[in-house]
């Protein structure tokens, strides 16, 4: 009797287990953005409560598996990237698309800040037709308040997110030094700070 009561014991921890599994899962959300250097995208993003994990990556192209240098040097269709598991109690989509618009430059034709070419520009990758129409309302919403001149950033269909080199992962921590001289030479915080203090 003794036996079959500890079998039923860990039976029940198993299945407590499973139902806490499935319900964290249930919790979490996507989100995929290309702001420019995707070192400093995933930067931006590990600052937001509910958010859970970063992965920066490539995303928008058709070559599978493709290196740093490969996306680096444009014509593969990929974008710097970063992909976002978030827990919708705690932050939305709309509110991580807000800021999303407040972290790029959405005027920007041709790439990011100093970074330039395709695979630098702003992009927001839906997965499903209810992210697909926040982003559109989300940018009508910029163009209708007449902020900017024009808005360049795309807005498409997700495809297959492929994660970048261990190197790149968290690169602002593991290389804080170069990371911050890289972000300030660059100008991102200066460009932001013009485009949104005036525009709001």
């Amino acid at each position: 009797m003794l036996k079959y009561n500890i079998l039923f014991c860990v039976l029940m921890v198993f299945m407590v287990s499973l139902a806490s599994l499935s319900a964290a899962s249930s919790k979490t959300a996507v989100a995929i953005f290309a702001g420019g250097c995707f070192w400093c995208t995933q930067a931006d993003f590990d600052k937001v409560p509910g958010v859970i994990k970063t992965i920066v990556g490539y995303t928008g192209g058709d070559v599978a598996n493709p290196t740093y240098e490969q996306v680096s040097r444009g014509g593969t269709g990929h974008y710097e990237s970063v992909q976002i598991l978030y827990d919708p109690a705690k932050v939305s989509y709309q509110q991580l698309l807000d800021i999303f618009w407040h972290s790029t430059d959405p005027t920007d034709t041709e790439g990011q800040f100093c970074d330039k070419g395709d695979q630098y520009k702003a992009v927001i990758f839906y997965q499903d037709q209810q992210q697909k129409e926040l982003a559109f309302a989300s940018r009508k919403k910029l163009v209708d308040a007449g902020r900017f001149s024009h808005v360049a950033t795309q807005i498409l269909p997700a495809k297959t997110f492929y994660p970048a080199e261990e190197y790149h992962q968290k690169y602002y921590k593991k290389n804080p030094i170069r990371y911050h001289f890289y972000r300030y030479q660059c100008g991102r915080d200066q460009r932001l700070q013009a485009l949104w203090d005036k525009s709001g």
